[in-house]
């Protein structure tokens, strides 16, 4: 027994042999950074803590992400059965709309006994979770609004506090405020920021929110059905938005366009002596050893720091994610070893779901342990993990084969799917990287090249890729900007794998190219 801790998470740092001070400086010493930049049309933002990459958020080549936004759409079949509608909103698959999903006054039906919409209605509803594989967008009539404090709900009449601001003065403080809020009507959230913020801001921004809401209503007045009447803005802006700046360190920008954006957003948030330019020869997640880590995200495999590794198995239904002990024997008995592997699992799990943005159900199996208070222990540890998710999590008991669920709240695609594509080789039975990342990594390969002195550097690389770079056009702005001395040249290969490619500089006055070589822009 562990009778000299106190709680779960200090029997798990007493079991490792340090102190509870120990576990308060690795806790709250973490500095938070952000990385943002672009490469094509695409959009990115990296988060590290304590120097290691923690979120990756990709908004990939054009495609708009659409969870948030709200839309004009039409319902166009109701099961009544399943208290459900399918509504057209303008994009290839129809939305799903629940019952729980319309307000009570919708229509003037009786919610929820009674499905309130009708075939043929105009509905404004919200996109709650974006399309997924086969399965179309969920949908809501319960509008929000999201600030950096607050969360606006036209259709609600309370006022809720986020469950991170704890009983006591700030949270008595957080209701206070939040009485006063709902005057002006509608219900609200007030999120974790919401702790520093004056009665004053609030108040401000509670007016910005119901103004954004008024405006949506005047655009569903006049759009057609499937029009988009709000948005809810780029990777950029939900990030400094979602996190608390006075938690951040740095935000590193990696290109002047994105600079000026950002820039733009931090004028009124008091953070612009955080905001660094970077205007390195390097790749920006390559200069601070990022883009291995965001890279290792595609991969099934992750290893840990004692030997074993995890292995994640993505289904329709859930992710399934394995615990294996590796190279690492222990040095002790068989179920210290296998409690510590255990121990150390639950805290990269935890941060792995949060890197690859995986939602959903999750099955955790852990290697079998028979001392039921070691089960305990790495149960609550994956809880306490948990925590620092952003996303809401709620975990069950471990079972007595090993097994932990748990569910994660998901509004977006996963990382895996972003940065993937289906394998051509094996019939998209298996995965490999998509297009628009093997582009970035040729770029970043390209200015390593350039960095180190050289003015010319050839790329070999699978034909299919040298099409991709060369009509999506993704490298212009490069070429146009700091590669405009130099020569680069792109030699398709018709039996490289997608993933193959080479970068070699040559300085040569003339160079000797075979025939299907191409000037890059």
């Amino acid at each position: 027994m562990f009778s000299p801790c106190k709680t779960v998470a200090d029997v798990v740092f007493c079991k490792a042999g340090k102190s509870k001070g120990a576990r308060a400086a690795q806790v709250y010493d973490m500095q938070k950074d952000l990385f943002f930049g672009t490469f094509g049309r695409s959009r990115y933002a990296a988060v590290t803590e304590g120097g290691k990459l923690a979120e990756f958020h990709l908004d990939a080549l054009g495609a708009p992400h659409i969870t948030g936004s709200i839309f004009k759409g039409r319902v166009v079949n109701v099961l009544s059965g399943m208290q459900a509608a399918f509504v057209n909103f303008g994009q290839e698959k129809n939305g799903y709309l629940s019952t729980g999903d319309i307000p009570a006054e919708a229509e003037g039906g009786d919610f929820p006994a009674e499905l309130s919409v009708r075939e043929g209605d105009t509905v404004m509803v919200q996109v709650a979770k974006a399309p997924m594989g086969s399965k179309g967008a969920r949908l809501t009539m319960n509008l929000s609004f999201v600030g950096k404090n607050l969360i606006f709900l036209p259709t609600a009449s309370f006022c809720a506090i986020s469950r991170k601001i704890e009983e006591g003065p700030d949270r008595a403080r957080m209701e206070r405020f939040g009485k006063k809020l709902l005057a002006g009507g509608g219900g609200f959230v007030l999120r974790t920021n919401a702790r520093h913020a004056l009665l004053r801001t609030l108040k401000e921004e509670a007016a910005y929110l119901r103004a954004l809401y008024a405006s949506a209503c005047e655009a569903y007045e006049e759009a057609f059905v499937g029009d988009m009447v709000y948005s809810d803005g780029d990777v950029f802006s939900r990030i400094l938005r979602d996190f608390d700046l006075s938690e951040i360190g740095k935000i590193r920008i990696g290109d002047e366009e994105c600079f000026r954006r950002v820039d733009k957003l931090l004028k009124m948030a008091r953070a612009k002596g955080k905001v660094e330019r970077y205007t390195g020869e390097r790749e920006l997640l390559d200069a601070y050893g990022l883009e291995e880590q965001v890279r290792a995200l595609a991969r099934s495999r992750v290893d840990l720091e004692n030997g074993a590794y995890l292995v994640f198995d993505k289904t329709e239904a859930l992710t399934a994610i394995d615990v294996n002990t590796g190279k690492f024997t222990g040095a002790t008995d068989l179920e210290n070893t296998v409690f510590t592997t255990n121990l150390i699992a639950a805290a990269e799990i935890a941060r792995q779901v949060r890197l690859r943005n995986i939602g959903g159900i999750v099955v955790v199996d852990f290697i079998d342990m028979a001392d039921p208070e070691h089960r305990a222990v790495v149960a609550a540890e994956l809880e306490r993990c948990l925590l620092e998710d952003r996303a809401k999590c709620n975990v069950a008991p471990m079972s007595e084969l090993g097994l932990v669920q748990f569910t994660r709240k998901k509004v977006r695609s996963d990382n895996v799917s972003t940065l993937t594509k289906p394998c051509p080789y094996c019939r998209g039975r298996g995965a490999v990287l998509s297009d628009a990342f093997i582009a970035f990594r040729i770029q970043s390969e390209l200015k390593r090249c350039f960095a180190e002195g050289h003015r010319g550097a050839i790329v070999e690389l699978n034909a299919g890729m040298a099409s991709f770079i060369l009509s999506s056009r993704c490298m212009t702005a490069a070429v146009r900007g700091e590669w405009k001395d130099k020569r680069i040249y792109l030699i398709p290969h018709r039996t490289y794998h997608d993933e193959f490619f080479t970068v070699r500089a040559d300085d040569s006055d003339v160079l000797t190219l075979p025939e299907n070589a191409v000037l890059l822009y």
